[in-house]
């Protein structure tokens, strides 16, 4: 098993959630953390708890970004003109191996990287293989002629579990998917709840 593979589980069963919606969720066997403590009785979380818990959500949710990977989104989105909150999604949405994922190119966001690395994907025509390339509004995202016959891709698209949300435009036999615009965090179809105030908190405190 992989150190990402491994990540994933253990990270669904320390958040006591769900967190990609999967069926295959050691969480909906066993809705307690891992290791011989988990079954503790837990204590009143504090303030900071809250927050800490938010940013590691919502930082593997998408793929188990690396701390300075994540944070230098957040340093980002404060950058931004409006809300940070909503400013930090938009940026996580418009990672190209989120798009890949949210348009049912593969079952996992795991497997999004892996594949954009691997350089399966082009962007407007051209081959790009970094997982963190920003996609802008109006972007094509495809899956190379070559690889759209993979196990992988065909096991994605026929995924019930999740929905393409109506931010992305996908045409599954030509395997393409057109990025509309950047989305709302009211928008993003998370299987779980994410409070991305609580990560700005978390950084700006």
């Amino acid at each position: 098993m992989s150190k990402r593979h491994s990540a994933k589980y253990k990270l669904d069963r320390r958040m006591g959630e769900n967190i990609w919606g999967r069926p295959k969720s050691p969480i909906n066997q066993r809705a307690y953390g891992p290791g011989q403590h988990g079954q503790r009785r837990k204590n009143k979380v504090s303030d900071f708890g809250l927050q800490l818990r938010a940013k590691q959500k919502l930082k593997g949710y998408y793929g188990n970004l690396t701390e300075k990977q994540f944070s230098r989104t957040y340093e980002e989105a404060a950058r931004r003109k409006g809300n940070s909150s909503e400013n930090l999604i938009a940026l996580l949405e418009s990672r190209l191996d989120a798009i890949v994922y949210r348009a049912k190119f593969t079952p996992t966001v795991f497997a999004a990287r892996q594949f954009v690395n691997h350089g399966h994907v082009l962007v407007n025509g051209s081959r790009v293989n970094i997982a963190s390339y920003r996609v802008k509004a109006g972007d094509v995202v495809q899956v190379r002629e070559r690889s759209r016959n993979m196990a992988l891709v065909l096991e994605a698209l026929q995924l019930a579990e999740r929905d393409v949300p109506d931010y992305i435009e996908v045409d599954p036999k030509a395997m393409t998917a057109k990025f509309i615009r950047t989305p709302e965090l009211a928008e993003v179809p998370y299987p779980v709840k994410m409070e991305p105030n609580l990560v700005v908190e978390f950084y700006a405190s």
